[in-house]
């Protein structure tokens, strides 16, 4: 794409609300509980009212859950729900409410993105995506520390982790596919991908690091119908069938082989392309079971790979812009409620920051979720502050019949291109400091777990 020229920009600030006030109705939420419901009520606080409030709390990033509650039951934040309930009601109903109705809400406002959003990210790898049905990254995380002022944990001394996330990221729509959460931050993450592979389409090409090149994971994607490329994981052995291609690239030496994988001790041989890439001491090895170079050639898959780091800016994203990091409650249900609303508000931000990028004419690369995401917030809340005060005129003119000003002309829908630009780096990088503490750390489910044990004691 080409640059547009820095200055004022008109662009709908307001379109994360609106997409979800479009996509989470309370038809869907009634949906979703009368799905996944047991033998769960509902409450004063709905699944919908919860959905919302969750939603609101990471637009706004109150100081405490108590502040944001009482605020909630005062009315004074528009973007709360109006919930005539204490909040022990609501720490109450978070411990009561399995995360899986927030995890299926979460599944349904993506696949209802997914239709209408185009693949404007990642433009440079829109020939390889063609050939494919979806291009996916796949990756996990463990969420931050939680700090020590719970009262739950003043008697711990190891650092405590919330739980853990795996992810699949569309590389050319910017979203986050499926999104996993664990209230265990020692879970396998090979063991929860097992459990992400069912939401893949057939035919789809899947990017991962290292972990995952094993001949069982090779093989749980052939029985998908799809495809992979990792990194060499040195642990995997390999036979060298048949050299494809030799060829130069980049000042460096490219060599395509078909090789056997594995030793078909836990998983059958994998038939599988060694792709590997020399210059000096430098060298890159990759594994794909997409045998047909025509398909996906050598060099394809070498500027194929690096894509994979886009995954680790979304998890930054979640956690630094959108407060993910500082988790609230210290109830693993509303943890994993949190969670799943990050994702969702994440998902409507990348729908956002596409389209502001194409009215730009600039590449959605070129837009900083940390610039945009505080500017798209406070539009939310000016414009959920503008439809209740046009509301309550309504209300105070009932025999009158008024007309809505355009919100595009208002000036919390404008915005600088330049503002939001993403900031070319001066100097070196500055390295993150190592705590030595997060060697020694404890799940929070573990903690839990142990004090409950402790009272039957």
């Amino acid at each position: 794409m080409g640059t547009a020229k820095a200055g004022v920009v008109r662009v709908d600030l307001a379109r994360v609300l609106a997409l979800l006030q479009a996509h989470i109705t309370e038809a869907l939420c009634q949906t979703v509980f009368a799905t996944v419901r047991r033998t769960e009520r509902q409450r004063v606080w709905t699944l919908e009212a919860l959905v919302q409030f969750w939603t609101a709390v990471i637009l706004r990033a109150p100081r405490a859950l108590s502040q944001a509650l009482y605020e909630t039951l005062e009315g004074r934040e528009p973007l709360f729900p109006l919930v005539q309930a204490t909040p022990e009601a609501f720490f109450q109903r978070c411990q009561s409410l399995r995360p899986a109705f927030f995890a299926e809400i979460f599944r349904r406002f993506t696949a209802g993105l997914v239709p209408d959003v185009p693949p404007r990210f990642a433009a440079e790898l829109a020939p390889v995506r063609a050939r494919f049905a979806d291009l996916l990254v796949l990756d996990g995380s463990r969420l931050a520390a939680i700090a020590h002022r719970l009262k739950l944990l003043w008697d711990e001394r190891a650092v405590v982790l919330p739980g853990c996330l795996l992810v699949l990221y569309d590389l050319g729509r910017g979203l986050c596919r499926t999104l996993l959460f664990s209230p265990d931050a020692a879970a396998g993450e090979l063991t929860r991908a097992q459990t992400a592979l069912e939401a893949l389409a057939r035919d789809t090409l899947l990017v991962a690091d290292r972990l995952y090149c094993t001949a069982a994971f090779f093989a749980a994607l052939g029985r998908r119908g799809c495809w992979g490329l990792t990194r060499r994981n040195r642990r995997l052995g390999l036979r060298k069938v048949r050299r494809l291609r030799k060829r130069r690239h980049q000042g460096g030496r490219l060599e395509d082989w078909l090789v056997q994988a594995g030793s078909g001790a836990t998983a059958p041989v994998q038939a599988l392309r060694y792709i590997r890439w020399r210059r000096g001491r430098r060298r890159y090895e990759l594994l794909t079971s997409v045998l047909d170079p025509a398909r996906l050639s050598a060099v394809e898959a070498l500027a194929l790979y690096p894509g994979r780091w886009t995954i680790e800016r979304m998890y930054f994203d979640l956690k630094e812009v959108l407060n993910l990091n500082r988790v609230y409650p210290a109830n693993p249900n509303a943890v994993a409620m949190q969670v799943y609303a990050a994702g969702v508000v994440y998902n409507a931000l990348r729908v956002a920051q596409g389209e502001v990028a194409e009215a730009a004419a600039v590449a959605p690369e070129a837009i900083s979720p940390a610039k945009f995401f505080p500017k798209m917030a406070a539009a939310c809340h000016a414009y959920a502050l503008f439809e209740l005060w046009f509301w309550q005129t309504q209300r105070a003119n009932p025999r009158r019949r008024l007309r809505k000003p355009a919100l595009h002309a208002r000036r919390f829908a404008r915005v600088a291109l330049d503002a939001i630009q993403v900031e070319v780096r001066q100097g070196p990088r500055r390295r993150r400091r190592f705590c030595a503490a997060r060697r020694h750390w404890k799940s929070l489910a573990h903690v839990r777990g142990s004090r409950k044990m402790l009272k039957l004691t």
